[in-house]
């Protein structure tokens, strides 16, 4: 019974805080992984890359608080103006699953000719559009919480949707922007009146401070991401990393939900990256604490100086 009361709080404190089958992304993910959120930034670095995340392992608190398990890979294509992508995320909370798949492709836009000095990101700037399309895979076991005479909870919800997305993002020299619609159809082809799917909208940003241009050990990144529900409070979330001679990231920021995050990580032979990320829920939030594990890789010549 005790179970059943701790999964029918946060299902119920979930529904009121707008969670609904999509969470909102860890600052460590689309940080370290635009592609999560953004299917522009398929194959804009030039390189292949694949992200392994796992957050929310390890969760103190009761049973049924966030987890995210995500799979994805990007690369460009041989004429650098395209870029192909996939992803799969599963994403549980309380007594709600939802697991997408989708294939994504870029088309990027050179708006000069001229590449820029070795230590900037972008060798040149761009603006990228993005486009993806695959499948929600929804659920809600509603019986599990066993309450009875009411019926929203009367039988449990399963579906299998559409999803289609667009994207854009800007890159020059350090800077980058980027608006993204990952999910523009949200509920609107379900037949279930008790289905609610969001439709978020993200605007991210970001720059990356070279302290010393000539001799590039110290990087400092400052980014901002915004994110957007209709019927939800704007989330801002305000964040700043540094590498570290390209073998150590340190990282912190702030959710408008008055959650605090943290990342350590390190890199290895190059093309390999590890981060760990900690997120300290708000006093009066019922999600608890949460960890999480990215583990990267990408081709070429790596993560040099970016």
């Amino acid at each position: 019974m005790t179970k059943h009361i701790y999964l029918l709080l946060l299902t119920l404190a979930t529904t009121m805080l707008s969670l609904k089958a999509q969470q909102t992304p860890s600052f460590t993910e689309y940080n370290y992984n635009p592609f999560i959120i953004n299917s522009a930034y398929a194959g804009v670095t030039g390189a292949t890359e694949a992200t392994l995340s796992n957050i929310g392992f390890g969760n103190q608190g009761f049973e049924g608080t966030p987890r995210s398990l995500a799979f994805s890979l990007n690369a460009p294509l041989k004429n650098e103006k395209m870029g192909l992508g996939a992803l799969v995320i599963s994403d549980e909370i309380g007594v709600t699953s939802a697991t997408q798949i989708l294939a994504a492709y870029s088309y990027k836009v050179f708006l000069n000719d001229n590449a820029h000095p070795y230590w900037k990101v972008y060798d040149r700037s761009f603006i990228s559009f993005g486009v993806n399309a695959g499948a929600l895979l929804y659920n809600q076991d509603l019986l599990r919480l066993g309450i009875q005479n009411d019926p929203n909870f009367a039988e449990n919800v399963n579906a299998t949707l559409p999803n289609i997305g667009a994207g854009v993002l800007f890159g020059h020299a350090n800077f980058f922007a980027g608006v993204s619609a990952p999910n523009l159809l949200g509920d609107s082809l379900s037949n279930q009146d008790n289905l609610q799917l969001s439709q978020p909208i993200y605007g991210y940003t970001g720059y990356h401070f070279v302290l010393d241009k000539y001799n590039p050990d110290f990087i400092l990144k400052p980014s901002l991401l915004l994110k957007y529900e209709n019927g939800a409070p704007l989330q801002i979330d305000t964040n700043l990393s540094l590498s570290i001679k390209g073998a150590i990231e340190l990282g912190a920021g702030f959710r408008t939900s008055s959650s605090f995050n943290a990342l350590a990580g390190f890199y290895l032979l190059k093309n390999f990256r590890a981060l760990y990320s900690y997120t300290q829920g708000g006093g009066d939030s019922p999600l608890g604490n949460t960890h999480g594990i990215i583990l990267s890789y990408k081709g070429g010549d790596g993560f040099l100086l970016n």
